[in-house]
């Protein structure tokens, strides 16, 4: 029976071949499109699944009020370790208290390479479950240690042992290398992390760190929960732990006026959850995890309609096979198996087709997906998975063509009736078969749309005025103690180059915000208003180099000594201080560090453009300019008469020889701010790469179902071509009831493309219009590859010979 029905499937595939091609290749480009998809999915819901006891793993985060709103900082006061350790211990099985990872220069003899690190407590490495090749987890209870990376140590000191060997971090921490671990996964939280040094080392070190109070954020903690607790109960548990602290401190009156409550986020929640609003958690890249795992079912669905559409167009000429069988006693189970055995071989060769389209297009979905995935040949979970997803790709294509095709009634079906089933929608009746049509390019055109509102939100949010000029703009880092005191001479020695118009100290990099502070008061300020100001120590030509545009007021001028009491605000700062021109309006300022606990008087000098420094979809902080403070960027504005690669060695030659201790690094402005658009951009292209095989599918089964149609017919159009029709006339005859179907698909597609773009725009404070424009242009697009798939036979089968189609009847 099995020798048989194979015998049978083989020869209707190879006797039907250009539509078992179709077949063929419609499911392998949609199989292997949801593989992709899998896979990129698998590495989304996997991401930080690296750790040991990730499930039991969290971050304290604090939620605050400021100006009305809850908002969600991950920096948390000093002090707030030590009162979780000693009132709070019980919770919690390990308590680390770690510095945001950051860039830091590595010196181990004559080689110098930055490289981005952590200083964590001793029981970090444990806690984490690190890999350690060399040293055990225990390797930074020596107060002096330091470990590394496997790829940094290869870096540091190629084939040497690196054990108990020295190396400088920055120009003043000496520390001894006491251990080794496994590079941490692209999918982990600390993926770029390549070396982890003693926190207890680090306080000791930097007295400014050890001195912070508890309205100064700077440190990060993790945490692994005790084994009788969750998540939730220690979030009740800690949430007013730093306000019952302070609450009784006269000194922390405007940090109590923020209302702190603490929180537990969970390390599985990281990645998917890192969205927060107003307090709580959003959804954050678990959105686009969704979408894309739809557009892959969706996908893969098209396919499967494909095959059905073009399984039961041929079933007039199946029809009269099922007829015999039955009369000569088949049963109808018998031919469901047949049937479906038919599907099941299709999907099986185009499954192994679209495996091979995956393993060979792999590194190129790595590189636009920005993953490092791998196809796991040696996991038998993933061989079950894809079992399953044959099986299951087999019901969805084979199960409607082989219930429908053993449906014919025997005495009918040879006599040349089968008839057909019609859906009525509008007053208008539909075949099936034009219902899976209308379907298909109903999620056609909606991703068509939905991927042209992704690509017009990113260059809404690219065209967006940033308020400087970040052409010819280099940001050099001050990483070493050595730049300090010699920023007079750097400037001088790079604008003897000539390639350099002028050069200017920040606090941050001119597309971030490193620092944020409150403690601001103004006459006519709301009782009890808290707001979090972005303040920037800059230099005078700050202004100048970044190119800020005044709206009113000036800059700071190095011939006035009482500049340093001055401020320079942006317009977002202006708008809260409540009137229409604040220059020469003095707003009072008291900071821990920046004001040395006192409240002093500041007069605003000028007000500059809104800086878009950080997420150019999100509105711009508040910020204050000012003179005085620790810079730690050194910005350049190359000159306009020379190109940046005739230019960077010149500058590196000033550095090389004014600062030897660090490695000439920089940014340029331009790439920095376009970085901030490469999550949006890549499911951009994820989106759009699958909406194009969508319609490559879609396309794909209008060509075979317009190809069965002009077969149907071509008795019909023999004699209207005998009756006198022309060639125009039976082509407009042939491609209407597609164009119909793709119009009626079309309308479908608009409110569904709409509603599901609103709710992804609200994502963003600062995005675009929804266009009816765009609307118009994929219903038309969808009308024309509708017109240029069906001419190809519409025309072909009207320039037919009539004599040659008649004689054939």
């Amino acid at each position: 029976m099995l020798k048989n029905y194979l015998k049978i499937i083989f020869r209707n595939l190879w006797k039907n071949k250009g539509y078992s091609a179709i077949n063929v290749g419609g499911l392998a480009i949609g199989m292997g499109v949801a593989m992709l998809i899998g896979l990129w999915i698998y590495d989304e819901l996997s991401y930080n699944r690296y750790f040991k006891n990730y499930d039991r793993i969290g971050q304290i985060l604090q939620n605050r009020v400021e100006n009305g709103e809850k908002k969600t900082w991950f920096a948390l006061p000093v002090p707030f370790i030590e009162e979780l350790k000693t009132h709070y211990g019980d919770h919690f099985k390990r308590i680390i208290a770690s510095t945001q990872t950051g860039e830091n220069i590595l010196t181990a003899g004559n080689t110098k390479l930055s490289r981005n690190g952590q200083f964590v407590d001793a029981e970090a490495p444990e806690m984490f479950s690190l890999r350690m090749l060399r040293g055990s987890w225990s390797a930074l209870e020596d107060r002096q240690g330091i470990i590394l990376s496997q790829s940094t140590v290869r870096a540091l000191f190629g084939d040497a042992d690196p054990m108990n060997q020295i190396v400088k971090v920055d120009t003043d921490l000496d520390l001894k290398v006491t251990g080794i671990y496994e590079d941490f996964p692209q999918n982990t939280k600390f993926s770029d992390v390549q070396f982890m040094g003693s926190w207890d080392y680090f306080l000791e070190k930097n007295r400014y760190m050890r001195n912070k109070k508890w309205d100064n954020h700077a440190i990060w903690v993790y945490t692994e929960l005790a084994d009788n607790t969750d998540f939730k109960t220690v979030s009740e548990a800690i949430r007013l732990s730093e306000l019952n602290a302070i609450r009784k401190m006269d000194d922390m009156r405007e940090e109590i006026a923020t209302r702190p409550e603490m929180w537990v986020h969970p390390m599985k929640d990281w990645h998917l959850y890192s969205d927060f609003r107003n307090g709580a958690v959003g959804d954050g890249p678990v959105k686009y995890v969704w979408m894309v795992g739809l557009i892959g079912f969706f996908v893969l669905l098209l396919a499967c309609i494909n095959f059905v559409n073009l399984s039961t167009a041929r079933s007039e000429k199946r029809a009269r096979e099922v007829g015999v069988r039955k009369a000569i006693g088949s049963m109808r189970m018998q031919l469901i198996g047949q049937f479906f055995s038919e599907s099941l071989l299709v999907v099986l060769l185009s499954f192994v087709v679209a495996f091979a389209g995956v393993a060979v297009s792999l590194p190129w979905f790595n590189n636009l997906a920005a993953k490092q995935m791998v196809i796991p040949w040696t996991n038998a979970y993933f061989w079950v998975c894809s079992l399953g997803f044959v099986l299951l790709t087999s019901v969805l294509a084979g199960g409607y063509p082989a219930i429908y095709l053993t449906s014919f009634q025997p005495v009918k079906v040879l006599k040349g009736s089968t008839g057909s089933s019609r859906t009525h929608f509008g007053g208008v009746a539909y075949t099936p078969r034009q219902v899976l049509v209308v379907l298909q390019f109903t999620i056609s055109v909606t991703l068509i749309i939905c991927t042209s509102m992704v690509y017009r939100q990113i260059k809404f949010a690219k065209e967006r005025s940033v308020g400087y000029s970040r052409d010819g703009l280099l940001m050099v880092p001050m990483k070493t103690n050595d730049f300090y005191g010699k920023t007079d001479i750097i400037r001088t020695e790079l604008k003897n180059t000539g390639m350099v118009e002028e050069v200017a100290e920040s606090q941050s990099p001119i597309t971030g915000v490193w620092s944020s502070n409150e403690g601001f008061s103004w006459k006519g300020m709301p009782e009890g208003f808290v707001e979090t100001f972005a303040t920037l120590t800059v230099s005078p030509e700050y202004a100048q180099t970044a190119g800020l545009q005044f709206v009113s007021g000036r800059n700071f001028s190095k011939e006035l000594a009482s500049d340093s009491s001055g401020f320079v605000i942006n317009e977002s700062a202006a708008r809260l201080l409540g009137v229409a021109d604040p220059v020469g309006m003095v707003v009072s300022w008291k900071s821990q560090w920046m004001t040395d606990n006192i409240r002093k008087q500041f007069t605003v000098l000028g007000v500059v453009k809104d800086m878009v420094m950080e997420s150019p979809f999100a509105p711009v902080k508040p910020t204050v300019f000012f003179l005085f403070g620790s810079p730690n960027w050194i910005n350049i504005k190359l000159s306009t008469k020379v190109s940046s690669a005739a230019a960077l060695p010149a500058i590196e030659n000033v550095f090389r020889k004014l600062v030897p201790a660090a490695p000439f690094e920089y940014k340029f402005a331009s790439q920095e701010y376009d970085a901030k658009f490469r999550t949006e951009e890549r499911i951009g292209k994820l989106a759009g790469f699958f909406a194009a095989l969508a319609v490559l599918i879609s396309c794909l089964g209008l060509f075979g179902l317009a190809s069965f149609t002009a077969e149907q017919r071509t008795k019909e159009i023999g004699i209207r071509k005998v009756l006198g029709a022309s060639v125009a006339a039976l082509w407009g005859m042939l491609s209407k009831d597609f164009v119909s179907l793709v119009a009626v698909a079309s309308v479908i597609a608009v409110p569904l493309a709409w509603y599901s773009m609103s709710a992804w725009l609200q994502n963003y404070q600062y995005r675009t219009e929804i266009s009816w424009g765009i609307f118009a242009l994929a219903g038309a697009g969808a009308l024309v590859l509708t017109l240029a798939t069906v001419s190809y036979h519409a025309i072909k089968a009207a320039l037919t010979n009539p004599v040659t189609s008649l004689k054939r009847e």
